[in-house]
Formats: structure tokens, C-alpha cells, sequence
């Protein structure tokens, strides 16, 4: 009964305090969130939705947005901007800016600095590598040197040898000896024999002394140093010049560093270089650079980097490790162009940063191409495609080029900004749906790309007439039959070449004219290499086609308004000129006007 008293005791309570509750509420409480709180309502000037991700995006009713899925939100036209954005322009708000984390720096310039880090092993010198022959042919009788590694003196005993020619020249000595008052100049001969034997004078003046003739004579080292090889054996006999040792003098040593070919432009004789080896922790050795080795390994790509270093302790021995750093300037380069690499794309092909609009109010990027300079490890130098001041994006930067291929914008892997190529990378197969546009796909890769003449620089085109006109010096003395005259004409044609700035064009049409001069190169180097005046005409037949299709692609800038392709049925060849008139440089005066005009190109 107790225990059912306190059940109604507990109900009885939770009765009272609802009816209090409602008493105190005036029934009228209503939920404290509304659902209709969270439902976005449209703007009433702009009636537009748009992504707080994508701004770009402007729809006239509420949805998803197109590109990332994320809820449209109404376009607030309270903070509405007044900047003028271009087509091309990545537009992002101060969200999406925060949420990928983009992060910009302003484009400076500086001092070309680099630190360089090396590895190398401690060597002899060379200049103290010394072989130590026998002057005298015989018999190794004795070796008083007898492992490698032996350290040995000038002047010390290093092996006995028996030599009859030895006998012969002391005898003849002796003779002199007794007939030296009459025959002085005869003596001193014998002496001198002796001598170039490499015996020293006590030696000489031992044999005198004794009045015997020794079958045995010593041969003293002309050298100090270590042995590094024993190259005879006891009983060997042995020529006069024949190599009995290998000494190495290790008083200096040298350190050979090896640097990869990137960093050879920044590393320059009379640098200091400051290292460590391995084998004696704790101690920092430094030195100058004194030698560059002017080739690069073709397995390796690596070159020898030399400093010289004293050792008259001999704590540095040969094939120690080193680790060596450098703190590298580039010569020539001063107030270069420098950006943190983290804000280029690099697709092997081009490189690309993002560059922002100088707008007010608009946060926006804009795609750009860029030629890049020397590596500085965490930084490049900029050759041509931005300047000082300029403000560009260095962290986050794929999430903007994610954003512009996305809406069809230019992109590191779409830079002509089609939008045929969002949603699939080119040339992937996307179902049998797409076939058709994936067959398209492959045609594009496969011819050459499509170039706009009106944008390439006049400079450009201005040094590439030069070309041409060189080209049709070359093509009248073969027109003359004048061997020797071609031969000079294509050196100029090769000097005109040489003067063309590459740093003139950018992104896939510097590419595409890096592949034609290298093509143009080789075809001067035939030319120039051809042994008579035939071999000249079929060389220069090839470097006609090429050019009339780099004149075709880029267009030139010329005095002359029009040049003539032109072709010869007979020599199936073709070649370019200023004139209508046939002159034909592959017949010469033989048959001078064989041939047509075939196509007309305009200069600009």
C-alpha cells in the first residue's frame, strides 16, 4: 500500500506543474525555432539566387548550384559593387575565399639567392700523383717498400736492383778514373751517365771510394707521399721506365662536390663552400671553389665541383664523404622577378599562375601564363608574364583552377578555356555517348594547335623577316650555282635565327616554335655539313617546306608585301621568294625558270 501511495503522490505533482506551466505561458508559447526562419526568401530588386562558392552563378529561382551542389542563396543587392569584371575573370566571394583557404602575396623583386646543397668524397690531388719508375733496367733483388699504404720519403731506400748495363757504365768509370788528367771531359761523361741514371752524387762517390764494381745498386724514391698501388713483386725484371710505385702526396687534398646541371648556372670559381665529413663530426671545414668541370656526366647529369684544401695533418684521407653547402647568386641577374613556387601550375608544357584584378570591391582571379627562370629552390625567377606589384594567388591556387575549368574558363588543363572539355579529361573515353566527341578529342591532339597571328609579337614576327631575308640570299647563290657563296649565306641564315627571341611567345605557342627551331637547326646544320652544291639543294629543299609553314603559322613582318611558295614538278621541290619571277634554285641557270608559284603569303 505504501509503495502504490507514492506513485499517486508523484502524479499527483506532475499535474500541478503542468497546470502552473500553462497558467504562467498564457497558453499562447510558440516554439522558440521556426522552421520558416531557415527558408531563404528572394530578393525583391534583383530576383536572383546565387552559390556563396560560385558567385558567378545567377539563377531566377532557388535550386542547387550547377557546379558544386551547395543550396542558392538570394542575390543581395544591398552590397552590390559597381567594378567591372571581365569574361575571364574567377570571381570569388569572401566565404569562398576563406573556405579554400586562398592566400595571395605581392610580386617583388629581388637578389637571385640560392642555397645549394652538395655531396662529395675527399680525393688526392692530382697534380700530386706521382709514378715511381726504375732508371735503370735489371733484377729486383730487395724491396725495402712492401705493402700499399707504406709512407715513403724522397731520397729513402725503396728496392735493390742487379743490372748488368749498371756493371758496364761502372767499369767505364773506373777507366775514366785512371785516365782522368789526360781525358778529364771523359770522367765527367761517366759521371753524368750515372747520374741520369737518378744516382745521387753519394752514391757516385761510394763506387769511386770502394775502387769496386758493385753488381747491386739501390734505388732511392724521388718522391714523398703514400703508396696507393705496388705494381712489382721480388725477382720481376724490369725496363728502364717501367712503374714500380704509385705515391700520392696527400699534404693537399681536393674535395669533389657533385652538383646536378640545374644548379650549375648558380655555381661560379671563387665561391666559398662550407662543409663537413662524415668521419670527423663536429668540425666545419670551408674553401673556394677553384675548378668546374666543363662536361656533364650523360648517366648521372651530374658535374665534378673541386675545392682545394690544405693537409699537413693528413686527417682528411681519400674517399671520405662530405657535405657541402653553398650560398649561391646568380651573375647577370639583379632585381629578377620572384615568386614562391607554390603559386605555379606547372603541366610539363606550361606554367601558370592566377593573378587578382585590381578591383575595389570584386575578389577575382585572373589566368595567366608565365616563363619561368631558374629554379631557387623554394622560389622561381619569372622571365616574362608578370611584373612588380602585381598580386597573385600562393596557397589554394588549385581550388581557383578547379573553379575556372569548371565554368569553362581558361585552365592548366584546358587552356584555350573550351568548354567542351569540362567534365572529362580530353581524349578519356565517357560511354558510347561521347564516342563521337572523343574521336574529336584525338584529332586536336594530334594536329598542331591553332595560332591566333594578330597576337604574336610584332618583335617577333619583325625577327623572323629577317629570316626570310637571309633565306633568299641563300636561295640566289644557289640559284648561280655559287657553292662556296650558299655555304656563307646559310651562316647568315643560322645568325639570323639565333637573333629570334623565344621569350616572345608564350605557353603552347612558345612550345610549338621551340619544335620548329629545333627542326629549323638541324636542317642549317645539313646545309652547312653538305659536300657539294646537290647535297646543299636537297637540304635546302627540307628547310623551305619548314619555313613556309613556320611563315604560315606565325606570319612575318617584311618589307616585301607578298612571299611565293613555289615548286618544281622535275626536282619535286619547293623553295620561297620575293618575286613571281621563277628562278629556280635547285636547276640554277640550267633550267632557270622550271616551276610555278603554288601559294602567296601576306606579310604583316
Amino acid at each position: 500500500m505504501k509503495k502504490y501511495k507514492n506513485y499517486g503522490i508523484g502524479i499527483g505533482i506532475l499535474i500541478i506543474g503542468i497546470i502552473l506551466g500553462n497558467l504562467f505561458s498564457d497558453g499562447n508559447s510558440k516554439p522558440i525555432h521556426n522552421e520558416k526562419e531557415h527558408v531563404y526568401v528572394q530578393d525583391s530588386v534583383t530576383k536572383l539566387w546565387t552559390c556563396a562558392m560560385h558567385p558567378q552563378i545567377k539563377l531566377n529561382k532557388p535550386g542547387n548550384c550547377p557546379i558544386c551542389g551547395m543550396e542558392l542563396i538570394p542575390l543581395d543587392n544591398s552590397n552590390s559593387v559597381k567594378d567591372k569584371i571581365a569574361s575571364n575573370e574567377i570571381v570569388l566571394t569572401p566565404e569562398a575565399i576563406q573556405l579554400a583557404n586562398i592566400q595571395t602575396s605581392v610580386v617583388e623583386k629581388g637578389n637571385a639567392v640560392k642555397e645549394i646543397h652538395l655531396l662529395g668524397k675527399v680525393k688526392p690531388d692530382e697534380r700530386r700523383l706521382y709514378s715511381q719508375v726504375s732508371h735503370i733496367p735489371g733484377r729486383i733483388e730487395k724491396l725495402y717498400v712492401n705493402f700499399t699504404g707504406e709512407k715513403v720519403f724522397k731520397g729513402q731506400k725503396i728496392v735493390r736492383i742487379y743490372s748488368p748495363d749498371l756493371i758496364s757504365a761502372q767499369k767505364e768509370l773506373f777507366e775514366a778514373i785512371r785516365s782522368r788528367k789526360i781525358y778529364p771531359q771523359l770522367y765527367t761523361a761517366s759521371r753524368n751517365k750515372l747520374k741520369l741514371w737518378k744516382l745521387s752524387d753519394n752514391q757516385i762517390n761510394a763506387i769511386e771510394k770502394s775502387g769496386k764494381v758493385q753488381d747491386q745498386i739501390d734505388i732511392l724514391s724521388d718522391y714523398s707521399g703514400y703508396v696507393m698501388k705496388k705494381n712489382v713483386e721480388l725477382g720481376d725484371h724490369v725496363k728502364a721506365g717501367t712503374n714500380l710505385y704509385d705515391i700520392a702526396n696527400l699534404n693537399s687534398v681536393w674535395v669533389m662536390f657533385e652538383a646536378y646541371e640545374a644548379d650549375i648556372p648558380w655555381i661560379h670559381n671563387g665561391d666559398l663552400v662550407n662543409f663537413t665529413i662524415n668521419a670527423i663530426p663536429g668540425k666545419a671545414f670551408k674553401g673556394k671553389i677553384t675548378y668546374i668541370d666543363p662536361f656533364v656526366s650523360s648517366t648521372t647529369r651530374i658535374a665534378q665541383v673541386r675545392v682545394e684544401l690544405k693537409n699537413t695533418n693528413h686527417k682528411l684521407l681519400p674517399e671520405m664523404y662530405a657535405n657541402g653547402t653553398i650560398s649561391a647568386k646568380l651573375t647577370n641577374v639583379e632585381n629578377a622577378i620572384i615568386i614562391p613556387k607554390s603559386a605555379v601550375l606547372w603541366t610539363g608544357k606550361r606554367s601558370v599562375v592566377y593573378v587578382k584584378a585590381p578591383h575595389k570591391k570584386t575578389i577575382s582571379f585572373v589566368y595567366r601564363e608565365i616563363i619561368l627562370g631558374q629554379d631557387m629552390g623554394d622560389f622561381y625567377i619569372v622571365k616574362k608574364g608578370l611584373k612588380q606589384g602585381e598580386i597573385i594567388a600562393t596557397n589554394g591556387v588549385f581550388r581557383i583552377d578547379a573553379s575556372s575549368q569548371l565554368i569553362g574558363q581558361k585552365s592548366m588543363m584546358n587552356p584555350t578555356g573550351s568548354k567542351g572539355n569540362i567534365g572529362g579529361m580530353t581524349g578519356m573515353d565517357m560511354g558510347d555517348s561521347d564516342k563521337k566527341k572523343v574521336k574529336m578529342s584525338d584529332v586536336e591532339m594530334k594536329n598542331k594547335i591553332m595560332i591566333n597571328k594578330s597576337k604574336i609579337d610584332p618583335e617577333f614576327q619583325k625577327q623572323l623577316g629577317e629570316v626570310v631575308n637571309q633565306y633568299i640570299k641563300l636561295k640566289d647563290a644557289l640559284f648561280n650555282d655559287d657553292f662556296d657563296k650558299a655555304k656563307m649565306k646559310t651562316k647568315k641564315v643560322k645568325e639570323a635565327l639565333n637573333n629570334v627571341d623565344m621569350l616572345l611567345l608564350l605557353g603552347d605557342v612558345h612550345n610549338e616554335w621551340m619544335k620548329d627551331l629545333k627542326t629549323l637547326t638541324q636542317q642549317i646544320a645539313s646545309i652547312l655539313s653538305a659536300e657539294n652544291i646537290e647535297n646543299q639543294r636537297n637540304n635546302f629543299g627540307k628547310f623551305s617546306i619548314t619555313l613556309g609553314n613556320i611563315i604560315d603559322k606565325f606570319g612575318v613582318q617584311n618589307s616585301n608585301k607578298y612571299i611565293y611558295l613555289e615548286y618544281c614538278s622535275m626536282k619535286n621541290q619547293y623553295w620561297l621568294s620575293f618575286e613571281k619571277t621563277i628562278k629556280n634554285p635547285f636547276y640554277g641557270k640550267v633550267m632557270a625558270s622550271c616551276g610555278e608559284v603554288k601559294k602567296v603569303y601576306k606579310t604583316q
